[in-house]
C-alpha cells in the first residue's frame, strides 16, 4: 500500500491554486525547484501525469482533477484533526474569505473586537475569486465567505443583500463614442467584471479590456491616470480622483447579489457571531440602499 505525504498533496493544491509554481514555493517558504521536485514525486509515487505540459500555464489532466479533488478532502481532514490535537493554539481557528472590495479599514477593529470577546479562537482572513473560494468554504477550507455575484449558488446565507455597482471614471476622462469602451478592470474571474462586459454586449456596446489589475488600489490608479472606465460597488466608490458616472452613455448595470455564508462549521455559536460582526461592518446602512430587495434565491456569492 502507498502512503502519499500530505506535503506532496499540499504542494499541489498550491500550484493549481495558484496557478504558478513560483507563487505556491513563496507560500509555502520553499524554493521552486522544491517545488517542481514535489510534483514529480507525487507523479512518481501515483503513477501518474497530473499536469497537461501541453496546455500554457497550469492546466490539469483528468486523473490530476480527481486527484485534487481527493487532496483537498484528505487536507481538510488533517487540518481538523491537527486543530484538535493542538489545543495550545485554541480550540479553533477560523478561515474567512473576503473579497478584495470588502476588506476595508474597519476590519481590524472587528478582529480585535472579536479576539476581545473569544479569546481562544484564532482567525485568518484571504481574499480571493469566487471560484475559489466558494469551493474551499463547500469543502471546509474557509468557515465564512463573503461574496459577490451575478445569480447566487445553492449555498444558505445567514446576510444577504443587493449590491449596485455602477460605472466610474476620473473627472477628466473623455470617451469617444466612436471607439471600444475601455476597460479597466479585475479580470473575469470577478463578478463585477463579467457583470459589465454582459452589460456591454447586450447593448451591443464594443469594449477593449485595456488595463487588468491585481488589486482595487490598482485599478482605481488605473481609472484615475484616465486609461478607461470601470465598474465598481456604489458604495466604495468614495475615492479622491474618481467619480461616479451616473449619466454615462453606456448600459445601466444590475446590482449584484451579496451575501454572508458559513460553510459546515456553521453551528459554532463564534462563527455566527462573526458574520454578525462583518456584516456590521460591510453589509448596507439603512441609507445606503439603493435598490428594492432581490428575489431570495436561497444563496451565494461571488467575488
Amino acid at each position: 500500500m502507498i502512503n502519499i505525504p500530505t506535503e506532496l498533496l499540499r504542494t499541489l493544491v498550491a500550484v493549481v491554486d495558484l496557478r504558478s509554481f513560483t507563487k505556491a514555493a513563496i507560500s509555502l517558504g520553499v524554493t521552486q525547484p522544491a517545488v517542481s521536485a514535489q510534483i514529480k514525486r507525487l507523479q512518481t509515487l501515483l503513477d501518474l501525469e497530473l499536469l497537461d505540459k501541453s496546455a500554457p500555464g497550469v492546466s490539469l489532466t483528468h486523473s490530476g482533477e480527481l486527484v485534487v479533488n481527493y487532496a483537498r478532502r484528505m487536507l481538510s481532514i488533517n487540518d481538523q484533526i491537527v486543530d484538535m490535537s493542538a489545543p495550545r493554539l485554541g480550540s479553533r481557528a477560523l478561515r474567512i474569505g473576503i473579497p478584495g472590495d470588502f476588506l476595508t479599514p474597519n476590519l481590524p477593529r472587528l478582529l480585535t473586537e472579536f479576539r476581545t470577546r473569544y479569546p481562544d479562537v484564532r482567525v485568518s482572513i484571504r481574499s480571493d475569486h469566487f471560484e475559489a473560494m466558494s469551493r474551499d468554504l463547500r469543502q471546509g477550507d474557509l468557515n465564512l465567505l463573503v461574496g459577490l455575484s451575478e445569480t447566487g449558488i445553492e449555498l444558505d446565507a445567514c446576510h444577504q443583500w443587493p449590491e449596485p455597482i455602477g460605472w466610474v471614471r476620473s473627472p477628466s476622462f473623455k470617451l469617444d463614442p466612436d471607439a471600444p469602451v475601455p476597460l479597466v478592470t479585475l479580470g473575469e474571474g470577478w463578478a463585477v467584471h463579467r457583470a459589465a462586459v454582459a452589460a456591454l454586449s447586450r447593448a451591443q456596446r464594443g469594449f477593449e479590456v485595456v488595463f487588468v489589475g491585481q488589486s482595487k488600489a490598482s485599478v482605481v490608479e488605473a481609472v484615475r491616470h484616465g486609461m478607461g472606465v470601470a465598474a465598481l460597488a456604489r458604495r466604495r466608490i468614495d475615492i479622491p480622483g474618481i467619480a461616479l458616472w451616473d449619466d454615462a452613455p453606456l448600459p445601466p448595470l444590475p446590482p449584484l447579489h451579496c451575501g454572508i455564508y458559513l460553510g459546515e462549521t456553521g453551528q459554532l455559536p463564534q462563527l455566527a457571531a462573526l458574520a454578525d460582526l462583518v456584516f456590521d461592518v460591510v453589509g448596507p446602512k439603512p441609507d445606503c440602499v439603493e435598490t428594492p430587495p432581490l428575489e431570495p434565491i436561497g444563496a451565494v456569492v461571488e467575488i
